[in-house]
């Protein structure tokens, strides 16, 4: 996976705060109560820490008052960070506290914490990168204009699960991952409809599963599909049917003037449009469907034969041109060129995703799967050397 983290240090020096902590009281003027009082923590490089006690003027409590990185947790935010590293590179909770447990004994210090605390410390900035990234959202309304859509399969507590990831395409930013009821289309529809009324976006790109075909239409945007998921289904497709001809020449109905050869090269001409994408290729694909569009549907339970596939390539390939070519055609208020791909997403898929839960037996539960791998996705975003002790910081 991409990502140029750092784990800063945490803070030495105490400000006087802005609003009192306590609920209910909202004072903003206070005085320090105690200028010396020390903490033991949890660091990298501290063993005792110096903290104050300020007054609130207006409720008359007092309360301790920590440095950046600092707060009532043993831990500090730098070794929680450290700690979140280590298990999004791969190391299991167990794995990362004999890490800990290991440079605990290397520098003399006390920086071993359990694998609960471990998991812990991976939900909690999870929780805060996802919030991270809902505000970054909301940022973007209206300058999105394409977003890449894809799903994948997950185990979470041995059943198989559906997250899907939407992309900007023209930065490749991750903007949400949600766990999906499944792939069909209405709750797809809900989904995307959700983010469009957060960011908007005139452009999907997705697989050619009918699924996003018929989200786009009731969104009322434009779809574009992967020109790579197109060009490989059909090269199949084509393939096998070539071969059928070659094998075994399937008979012609009586009536219809097609030979053998004709065939060939029709399968030939498919090729080369599916490959090439002429400019002629929708107005070619609908003479060639007139070819064979006679060809009668199997009856229910039956295998389809020759001739109906045939049929059906060329039908699959001239009602949805304009989407495959979408491409070649469209283009963005700056100038910006529509990918012909849906590369950007699958990375993303891979970064965020399956590269963590290659290691992993699966998920137990559906918000472990958001939290860790949105954690991860927004890592990939943040610029070099990010640090990581911001997520852990309240």
């Amino acid at each position: 996976m991409r990502m140029r983290v750092r784990i800063g240090e945490i803070g030495r020096e105490v400000k006087m705060p802005e609003v009192c902590p306590y609920q209910g009281c909202g004072g903003h003027h206070f005085k320090w109560h105690q200028q010396r009082c020390e903490k033991g923590v949890r660091d990298l490089k501290h063993k005792v820490l110096e903290v104050k006690r300020c007054k609130c003027l207006k409720c008359g409590r007092t309360f301790r008052v920590y440095p950046w990185g600092v707060s009532r947790a043993q831990q500090t935010a730098a070794l929680k960070g450290l700690s979140v590293m280590l298990y999004i590179l791969g190391i299991s909770s167990r794995g990362v506290e004999d890490v800990l447990r290991c440079i605990s004994d290397l520098i003399g210090m006390r920086v071993d914490v359990g694998k609960s605390t471990v998991h812990r410390n991976v939900q909690e900035a999870g929780r805060k990168s996802r919030r991270l990234q809902k505000i970054r959202r909301e940022g973007l309304r209206g300058k999105v204009k394409v977003v890449g859509v894809d799903g994948t399969h997950v185990k979470c507590r041995g059943k198989d699960g559906v997250v899907g990831m939407v992309v900007d395409l023209l930065s490749g930013e991750e903007l949400w991952l949600e766990v999906l009821g499944g792939e069909d289309s209405e709750s797809l529809e809900k989904w995307l409809r959700g983010l469009m009324e957060e960011v908007g976006f005139e452009v999907i790109v997705s697989d050619d599963a009918d699924a996003y075909k018929n989200v786009a239409d009731e969104l009322g945007v434009e779809h574009g599909i992967c020109r790579m998921h197109v060009t490989r289904n059909m090269l199949e497709r084509i393939g096998r049917l070539g071969e059928e001809v070659l094998n075994r020449s399937p008979p012609v109905p009586e009536g219809v003037g097609i030979t053998e050869e004709q065939v060939l090269e029709d399968l030939e001409s498919l090729l080369w449009i599916v490959q090439g994408h002429p400019a002629q290729g929708r107005k070619q694909l609908e003479i060639l469907h007139e070819r064979y569009c006679w060809a009668k549907a199997p009856k229910k339970g039956k295998r389809a034969g020759f001739w109906y596939r045939l049929r059906r390539v060329t039908l699959d390939l001239w009602g949805d041109w304009e989407r495959y070519t979408l491409y070649r055609t469209w283009r963005g208020e700056g100038g910006e060129r529509l990918p012909s791909t849906n590369s950007a997403t699958e990375r993303m898929i891979g970064w965020s995703i399956k590269e963590r839960y290659r290691t992993m037996r699966g998920y137990k539960s559906e918000e472990s799967i958001l939290k860790v791998s949105t954690l991860i996705g927004w890592l990939c975003r943040c610029p070099l050397n990010y640090d990581l002790a911001q997520l852990s910081v309240a």
